[in-house]
């Protein structure tokens, strides 16, 4: 029988299909065109759900997929699936970001150049009989040496990129993530806001998610920074731009016309105020993705990167949290059961109510990919005071932030007498606790104790004993293990001679009972004892 069950609720590639249902442990049902309330009924029962943007993953539908780890969206927005619901609900949101870049640059391309030479309405006047009315009626924009802002440069940005500079176009360039660096190397200007990239523009074309800091980006303000008779086109999203101050500013002869393949509301209403318009106008009914490559693409990119999340745990193209593709997963693997040892251990040992978790790489480990390895360590902190299952890997940012808890992240550039540690400190106001491990050989070890140093292993059942450092102590412990039949498997001790106290790691064949807990407390000299499982 199946491991995980995964439910394509939306058309994908067949050979998509089939990567998914070839994969060890994973069955596949496909189920289109879903009614809300049919999806609702059946989503508990699968681990994995395949969309496109016909389905809607609301937080309800979230709400009842009690077992669902991951959602593949077969395309690059996610506006048709909650993110903070998913988040909430512990399950991965993973995108196809390169499937139907060229598609979508394309397309995007296409438009641009069909508002410009008016091939819309010249070919329907064309279609009416009005042949030599329409040579005379549709004069066109020669775009040559003309100024194209670009709003967003990701793939498809820059791919719109390259071939606008073909057309001898000169590009200026609007993006957060965007470097001087990366914008010399593709040639084009970088411009430090939206406003300074419209500003003398005579073409706009729109490559950014929508989001609350994005809608509207393009409004009444932003139009009238551009050049007189300039073109704006959009392939990306809906409400993107402001189309009522777009109709206006095309009625006052600023804008000279606009290509559009999506809308604020979709489908658009048949008497939308910008279908008036019968020059420089282009519109296609969300098209950017719809070539026979770019689905082939994105159906077969989505089904593998489900199928290697449930076989062998890596993460591509996640939207709510750290990727870890398969050089990285090899890379900070065998980090991450470490992570999670020094996580359970701080929860036990730590301070109660903590403010703070620093998660420290030292060594050639903070040149890694460690975003996963410091999620991993605040997981398995927060599942000891959320042993009902509803904190996960996913979500633990936001059960931390609802606590009170920060996570920082730090390099430490200080040697240390390990060629690679990892270090986990949890704080209180001025009380804090920390424990370290590293890599020995292939083994994971945890090395460290709050500053007493050690040498144990990162899974089992361990009694830990804080205690006065003189004789006898350990013979002590030794004889009443001994006398309850407890088998030792392994024995670390360390000391602090200048402080007095000595420290006891004994892992055991099984966990200890209450009882011989309490015996063990009553030791004379010993401060403190834990039972933890790892």
């Amino acid at each position: 029988m199946a491991n995980y069950r995964v439910l394509v609720s939306d058309p994908i590639s067949e050979k998509g299909v089939e990567a998914l249902a070839a994969a060890p442990g994973i069955s596949v049902d496909v189920h289109t065109g879903l009614k809300p309330d049919e999806l609702l009924k059946i989503i508990g029962d699968y681990h994995g759900l395949v969309v496109r943007s016909e389905t809607k993953v609301t937080a309800e539908v979230l709400a009842a997929a009690k077992n669902l780890k991951a959602i593949g969206r077969a395309g690059v927005g996610v506006d048709n699936i909650d993110r903070q619901a998913a988040t909430d609900h512990g399950v991965i949101v993973m995108n196809t970001p390169t499937g139907n870049t060229i598609s979508t640059a394309e397309h995007a391309f296409t438009l641009m150049l069909s508002a410009a030479r008016n091939i819309g309405p010249a070919h329907a006047a064309v279609l009416k009989g009005d042949f030599k009315a329409a040579r005379k009626a549709y004069q066109g924009i020669e775009l040559n040496t003309k100024r194209l802002a670009i709003l967003g440069m990701g793939r498809i940005g820059t791919e719109f990129a390259k071939r606008a500079q073909a057309f001898n176009m000169t590009v200026v360039a609007y993006d957060p993530f965007l470097t001087q660096a990366r914008a010399d190397e593709l040639k084009v200007e970088l411009a430090a806001t939206p406003d300074i990239a419209l500003t003398g523009a005579d073409v706009v074309t729109l490559h950014v998610p929508l989001t609350p800091d994005t809608n509207h980006i393009l409004n009444a303000d932003r139009l009238a920074l551009m050049n007189k008779g300039a073109l704006v086109v959009n392939c990306a999203r809906g409400g993107l731009i402001d189309e009522v101050a777009l109709k206006a500013a095309i009625d006052s002869g600023h804008i000279a016309g606009c290509a559009l393949d999506v809308f604020e509301v979709e489908p658009p209403v048949n008497d939308h105020p910008l279908f008036s318009l019968n020059k420089h106008v282009v519109f296609t009914p969300h098209l950017g993705a719809s070539t026979n490559e770019a689905q082939e693409n994105v159906g077969i990119q989505v089904a593998e990167q489900l199928r290697d999340f449930f076989v062998t745990g890596e993460i591509r193209n996640a939207i709510n949290m750290p990727s870890l593709d398969a050089a990285a997963l090899a890379a900070v693997g065998p980090y991450l059961d470490l992570a999670r040892a020094l996580g359970k251990l701080l929860a036990k040992l730590g301070p109660e109510n903590p403010d703070s978790l620093r998660v420290s790489y030292h060594g050639p480990l903070a040149k890694k990919d460690t975003g996963l390895v410091s999620r991993t360590t605040l997981t398995a902190l927060l599942e000891a005071s959320r042993p009902d299952g509803q904190v996960n890997i996913v979500n633990a940012p936001a059960v931390a932030s609802q606590l009170g808890l920060d996570l920082v992240e730090s390099v430490i550039n200080a040697k240390t007498e390990y060629n690679e540690l990892l270090v986990a400190e949890l704080s209180k106001g001025g009380e804090r606790y920390r424990v370290a491990g590293t890599i020995i050989g292939r083994s994971p070890k945890i090395v460290e104790l709050d500053r007493l140093y050690v040498d144990t292993n990162i899974a089992g059942h361990f009694l830990i004993v804080r205690n006065d450092d003189r004789p006898g102590i350990v013979g002590a412990l030794g004889t009443l293990l001994g006398n309850a039949r407890q088998n030792i498997a392994n024995l670390s001790l360390a000391r602090n001679k200048s402080l007095g106290v000595a420290l006891s790691i004994i892992e055991l064949d099984d966990p200890l009972s209450a009882d011989l807990m309490t015996a063990i407390r009553a030791i004379p000299g010993v401060l403190s004892a834990t039972g933890v499982t790892l």
